[in-house]
């Protein structure tokens, strides 16, 4: 906002000491000096002092509200002028200097009231253009807009704006064409590697930034952002190294940033101290509320992630995203049809967006979008158009698995769930439960069999084994589709096990007949039989034995049966009259 010169000290080489340049040494450097070092920490020090003997003039004010504004201590800086302000003689433009304190202290309707005290300047034009889009009077900000200039600052200004947009682009533009005619503007590098690093470009936004990094390594702001930078790239720990190495060689009474590099910190270690640091963040950096409900939503604590978003109006496709995750969540934890149609369409809002519809986060909510509307062949467009980027991400590998099993992409689909590593996915039910699926479907109803070994008893234990039982039946793998029922018959004495497990046994007598199935499964089905007081029992055990009898003493004996299962269920309704079994009839049984 206060966009002023600085001006360029070539570096020197050292001169020799000598007697006459130690004594010019140990005389107290003068405020220039101080100033155009940028040594504000200097300036300030001095300017205290001066005030300490008595010379304080209004001169003597208004330097140092300008370098407590410029060492970033804008509550120092709006007292002074303040002060100033509170003499009759003052000049008009301190409430400007007061109004960008205020600005940068988050008290917009103060820095309002002060800006419109002050001269007409280009200054104030800026700083009104700056507080109209936080006020989000778009009429008021068009006027600004039209009164801005072709020149440097004005420029800045507008490039500013469109950053806080999230015009990336438009910025990047406008810092380019000024770069271009003022290369020793290197901080600009950092302006432009703040649009790439937004637009996920880390690695563009690394090279464009090191420019800048090779004349001040020990910039703040830049390393803070070469640290981001790493934690996209690499992980939290590159980050935090980046970053401790510069805080090692600042001295403590370095405040500027000081939040910012808090909050940053929480985020590297992976939400270690959340709840110690965002929570007063939350009105000072805008992604502290962001992360805060991040770090709800990873530890399960949905009603607090709400309650932090609900009264939040988006304005960025980050707000946006996040509002539809804890709607979505809600939704599904609450079966709230109501919390995930708006999901669906924050979702469809950021994906459909012409700004966000072709990067990774705007496909992810496409993706999202379809899949609460249960659109699974348009979920795999857009997971498989980005799936290069999540390779080892076990909540995409999560959902892009559940898409693949909708579609009935079996195969793929068992590849991709293998390959979650989160032990807390992988006791999810809907992990297990697709999981399973798949492993029947793909022919292996033993490794289904084994996930729910592994259960606890449980309510989802029970959904697990009601669906071994149906899809293993209907694939033809009575042996496993017999188990799960026998379990469900004796956990729940409902008929209808009764008559799964019924015609899964009879189901596996056929493929021990036709060879699919090993004779010694058959004790196994007898066992499995006879869990079961029902009178039905020995007539189907005696069927069963007399059927493997004759077929084993002469195995033409049953040529003129061409199904030998309706040939057991027909002679059990021989000697039962009040059976009622079919050999199809368990194959979608009834759950209650």
């Amino acid at each position: 906002i206060l966009s002023r010169a600085k001006p360029a000290i070539p570096a020197q080489a050292a001169p020799v000491a000598s007697a006459a340049s130690v004594d010019k040494k140990r005389k107290v450097p003068k405020l220039e000096y101080f100033v155009a070092s940028r040594d504000y920490t200097g300036a300030v020090t001095l300017l205290e002092f001066s005030r300490a003997v008595g010379k304080y003039d209004a001169e003597t004010q208004l330097w140092l509200g300008y370098t407590a504004f410029h060492l970033g201590d804008y509550r120092k800086a709006m007292e002074t002028y303040q002060g100033l302000l509170s003499e009759s003689d003052t000049e008009p433009i301190v409430h400007l200097y007061l109004a960008c304190c205020y600005f940068f202290l988050g008290m917009y309707k103060e820095s309002d009231e002060e800006a419109l005290k002050s001269p007409t300047c280009k200054l104030q034009n800026r700083l009104l253009f700056h507080l109209s889009h936080k006020f989000n009077d778009e009429k008021r900000l068009m006027g600004y807009h039209q009164n801005l200039q072709d020149v440097i600052e004005d420029q800045l200004c507008l490039a500013s704006i469109h950053y806080l947009r999230s015009h990336y682009q438009e910025a990047i533009d406008i810092y380019k064409r000024i770069l271009l005619e003022n290369r020793e503007f290197l901080a600009l590098n950092v302006y432009i590697a703040m649009c790439y690093y937004k637009l996920d470009y880390y690695d563009v936004s690394q090279e464009v930034l090191s420019v800048y990094l090779q004349h001040f390594p020990d910039s703040l702001i830049a390393v803070n952002l070469k640290a981001c930078n790493h934690f996209r790239l690499y992980n939290g720990k590159a980050a935090e190294t980046e970053l401790s190495e510069l805080l090692e060689k600042t001295s403590s009474a370095f405040q500027f940033a000081d939040d910012l590099i808090k909050h940053n910190m929480v985020v590297f270690r992976g939400g270690e101290g959340a709840l110690q640091v965002f929570p007063r963040l939350l009105d000072v950096i805008p992604e502290a509320r962001l992360n805060l409900v991040i770090y709800h939503l990873k530890n399960d604590d949905i009603v607090s992630a709400f309650n932090l978003m609900k009264d939040v109006e988006p304005s960025t496709p980050q707000e946006y995203i996040l509002k539809g995750i804890v709607n979505a969540t809600l939704g599904q934890d609450q079966e709230s049809r109501e919390h995930l149609k708006i999901a669906q369409q924050y979702f469809q809002l950021v994906g459909g967006s012409a700004s966000e519809c072709d990067t990774i986060p705007g496909r992810q909510c496409m993706a999202s979008c379809f899949f609460l509307l249960k659109q699974f062949e348009d979920v795999l467009i857009y997971l498989n158009s980005i799936k290069g980027y999540f390779y080892n991400d076990d909540i995409f590998n999560y959902n892009f698995g559940q898409a693949k099993v909708a579609t009935g992409a079996f195969e793929e689909a068992e590849e991709i769930l293998l390959m979650v590593q989160n032990e807390k996915l992988k006791n999810e039910y809907a992990y297990l439960s697709h999981l399973a699926r798949c492993f029947i479907m793909n022919k292996k109803p033993r490794m289904a069999w084994d996930l729910y070994l592994k259960m606890e008893t449980s309510s989802e234990s029970f959904s697990l084994l009601q669906l071994i039982a149906n899809d293993c039946f209907k694939m033809g793998h009575y042996l496993y589709a017999a188990k799960a029922f026998d379990v469900l018959e004796r956990l729940d004495p409902n008929p209808d096990y009764w008559e799964g497990k019924r015609g899964a046994c009879v189901g596996v007598l056929q493929q021990i007949l036709s060879n699919q199935e090993p004779k010694e499964a058959l004790r196994e089905v007898i066992a499995l039989l006879r869990n079961t007081s029902n009178p039905q029992v020995e007539y189907i055990v005696r069927i069963i034995k007399q059927l493997l009898l004759s077929h084993l003493d002469s195995p033409g004996s049953l040529s003129d049966c061409s199904n030998p299962v309706q040939w057991v269920v027909a002679e059990s309704r021989a000697e039962s009259p009040n059976m009622a079994m079919t050999a199809a009839a368990p194959a979608r049984p009834r759950i209650s």
